[in-house]
């Protein structure tokens, strides 16, 4: 498979993906709905929508990507009450706490990052096109809603019969023509934020943000739209229903991620504070946080557990000793290589599970050539390896990584300390001073830092312990 295959939720079928406009590609993905800190089922999209825009890159795409705030919606009113806060600053809190999350782990910033309070003006556009078009309706209450009976093409995402839906429990049904009728519109309510529409003032609904600011950015028509399962309906389904209802293309290819699970549930809130991004960077870094989210399927379900994650990171901890010791053996940093094995894989519908089969062959060769001293075969697998984790956003080289807040500063004070008390260690040696050079050794080691002496000097990597 020589060209980039990916899944498409609409067909149910993987296809060769080629672009509306040659050498560029248009991805809208629904960002998140900013009322509380980001847990890791929240940023596995982002992690997975992230290794295929780099993908893209590296196969010669201009990528425009367009990653949406919701900065307005029920769960933020809700919560600001809950918090005693206005609505604006609990939203402009939660944005600032996801920012971080995909920064910790690495996610290139979208191209724009659209907030739906920002683009307001787009949404009363688009509400005027569908009432022209006779597709919605303003029953007089200050609500406007889209009439789904008048669409053929409705539920074809997630393949439902209109019959079998409840009501769109988004509104007042007293004024709909319909149950199913969704609302693009919500009348003011009491203390709640409004803005002005020639039907009255309100706030969009959740739909209508997206439709708008997926056309204000990428146009009538773009490549690909993603986002995770639980949005394909009602979410999806009605993105879509908008979009077609005012004579537009839309999105020309779904992907969706799947779900991170615990104990065989969907990643929630319910769940607990521990499986919140904040708190389990004080457990692993964001490399190796990154590293774990990224290593299944992006279709695949990912069952979570604190000692899967601590498996996976001791496993990437391989990989970084080895491009470590090559830096040291060769002097300086193999460029990265993309590989035939792993383009492949990549395009097999981002087959991750295949390419980190390629990572651990290369490694397995990488570590016989260190053994050997064969600096071509230890150039080849650490420029195949950097190869692979430039585009899986894991190269632990990249300064994204090096410069993550101020634990710079830390890991570099530790890295010092730790090779002064090295130098002492050597210098003991040196003058047959074993029971000190012992001591230093037995005081690291006691501080989990384990040493490891080898032709080219020591080596010192922080002791993992195992996962309670």
């Amino acid at each position: 498979m020589s060209s980039l295959h990916l899944y498409d939720t609409l067909t149910r079928t993987t296809s060769a993906f080629t672009p509306i406009k040659e050498g560029q590609v248009g991805i809208y993905l629904c960002g998140a709905t900013v009322q509380a800190p980001p847990h890791i089922g929240h940023v596995r999209s982002g992690v997975n929508f992230d290794i295929l825009r780099r993908w893209l890159t590296k196969s010669g795409y201009n990528v425009t990507f367009i990653r949406n705030v919701t900065d307005i919606d029920d769960k933020i009113l809700h919560k600001a009450v809950h918090e005693k806060s206005p609505w604006w600053a609990v939203a402009m809190k939660y944005e600032r706490a996801f920012s971080d999350a995909y920064a910790a782990l690495n996610v290139l910033p979208p191209t724009y990052e659209p907030r739906a309070t920002g683009h307001i003006t787009q949404m009363v556009e688009l509400m005027q096109i569908l009432i022209e078009r006779g597709a919605a309706y303003a029953p007089g209450n200050g609500d406007v809603y889209l009439e789904v009976r008048k669409l053929s093409s409705y539920l074809t995402l997630s393949r439902q019969n209109v019959d079998d839906l409840l009501s769109a429990a988004d509104a007042d049904e007293t004024f709909k023509k319909d149950p199913r009728d969704f609302a693009l519109w919500k009348a003011a309510k009491p203390g709640d934020p409004s803005w002005p529409t020639p039907w009255g003032a309100g706030r969009p609904g959740w739909h209508l943000e997206c439709s708008a600011m997926a056309h204000a950015y990428l146009g009538e028509s773009f490549d690909i739209h993603g986002g995770g399962l639980d949005l394909i309906f009602p979410h999806h389904e009605n993105e879509i229903a908008q979009s077609e209802a005012a004579g537009y293309g839309f999105a020309k290819r779904w992907l969706h991620n799947a779900w991170v699970t615990a104990s065989g549930e969907k990643m929630s809130k319910s769940l607990g504070n521990s499986l919140q991004v904040h708190e389990l960077l004080k457990t692993v870094r964001g490399i190796e946080l990154r590293w774990y989210l990224g290593s299944a399927h992006y279709r695949s379900m990912l069952e979570f557990s604190h000692e899967a994650l601590a498996e996976s990171a001791v496993a990437f901890g391989r990989i970084e000793t080895f491009l470590q010791r090559s830096v040291e053996i060769l002097g300086h940093l193999p460029e990265p290589v993309v590989s035939k094995g792993f383009a492949a894989a990549m395009n097999n519908d981002l087959a991750v599970p295949e390419a980190l089969a390629g990572i651990s062959e290369a490694l397995r060769l990488g570590n016989i050539a260190i053994t050997a001293m064969d600096k071509a075969g230890i150039t080849a697998s650490a420029a195949e390896i950097r190869g692979a984790l430039d585009v899986l956003g894991c190269d632990p080289f990249d300064p994204a990584f090096a410069s993550a807040g101020a634990s710079q500063d830390l890991n570099s004070a530790l890295d010092g300390t730790i090779k002064l008390a090295l130098e002492q260690r050597e210098a003991a040696r040196v003058r047959k001073d074993f029971a000190a050079a012992d001591a230093i050794r037995d005081g690291l080691v006691a501080l989990g830092i384990t040493i490891e002496d080898s032709a080219q000097g020591p080596r010192w990597s922080i002791t993992r312990s195992e996962s309670k």
